[in-house]
């Protein structure tokens, strides 16, 4: 029944329940905040828990394969970073020397849009250090049981100043004629002594697929010397791998040390991104994340 008092009665309960529910909101806003700003122990472990995901976009990786090897020596590698969002290209190496092999690496990283993070393993550490010279995009480099060698420095050089590199006896150098009519000679390790040299932690089957398709290098291009090291200007990050009979473990040590390279060790074979996939990609994310 209408009258003023019953509609003084419905505006007080009215507004009671309005003041009640934003004081329930009001206290869930509050609980909600103290729930996000406490601390986790979990780190991020995808992409979605990055806390760098709000930097801008994530970088291009780009992997460069080392001598005896071949693009699919990355595919774990590739597996975890996208995995993570990352977009990853792997490059081919010629493996023909430190300068032109540089070029057709830069011609790739002209090509690509947004900062480029690049990442090399043996010899493709040569290639980087020349690779990314000038060129600001490239935001951070990467060395995987890698050379880094300075201005006037070649990776044989640095090899044989260290003892330990077991490589020298398990070549089959192989003569070859160019298109142009020059000679040369392309080195391949035996198969039979491939996995025990370079992939002593990688499953058979696995190692002897490797040693059948691995791509050789130009003996020329391990005696060349460098002309630069953008290791010298931009941030890098290094594996160092303590099992490696192709390039000494002390080798690795010193290049990283002079290059002021943020070290991981690892005892591993020379093939540690196909051993060990997830490390390799964990140490290029941080790379990654340090330089957004």
């Amino acid at each position: 029944m209408y009258s003023p008092e019953n509609v003084r009665k419905r505006r007080f309960t009215a507004a009671a329940v309005a003041v009640g529910t934003a004081a329930a909101i009001g206290a869930f806003a509050v609980a909600g905040t103290a729930d996000a700003a406490a601390p986790t122990s979990a780190a991020p472990t995808s992409a979605a828990a990055d806390p760098a995901a709000d930097r801008g976009p994530k970088p291009t990786v780009v992997l460069e394969h080392g001598a005896f090897a071949d693009g699919s020596s990355w595919d774990g590698v590739v597996a975890a970073l996208r995995r993570d969002g990352y977009p990853v290209v792997a490059a081919a190496n010629p493996l023909r020397g430190p300068a032109s092999d540089a070029a057709a690496l830069r011609s790739l990283v002209d090509h690509l849009k947004g900062p480029v993070v690049l990442v090399g393993h043996s010899y493709g550490g040569s290639v980087i250090s020349q690779a990314a010279v000038g060129e600001p995009r490239v935001k951070a480099l990467v060395y995987v049981a890698a050379f880094l060698p300075a201005p006037g420095e070649s990776a044989l050089e640095l090899t044989d100043r260290f003892p330990g590199s077991t490589l020298p006896g398990t070549l089959d150098p192989v003569p070859f004629t160019g298109a142009d009519g020059s000679t040369g000679t392309d080195l391949y390790i035996q198969q039979d002594k491939f996995r025990a040299q370079f992939a002593a932690d990688v499953p058979a089957d696995r190692a002897a697929l490797a040693a059948a398709a691995q791509r050789p290098i130009a003996q020329a291009a391990l005696t060349e010397k460098a002309t630069a090291a953008a290791w010298e200007t931009v941030p890098s990050w290094d594996i160092v791998t303590t099992e490696d009979l192709n390039i000494p473990a002390a080798a690795q040590r010193f290049m990283a040390r002079r290059a002021h390279a943020r070290t991981t060790e690892v005892a591993a074979s020379h093939s540690v991104a196909v051993s060990h996939p997830d490390l390799v990609a964990g140490v290029i994310e941080k790379a990654a994340r340090a330089t957004r």
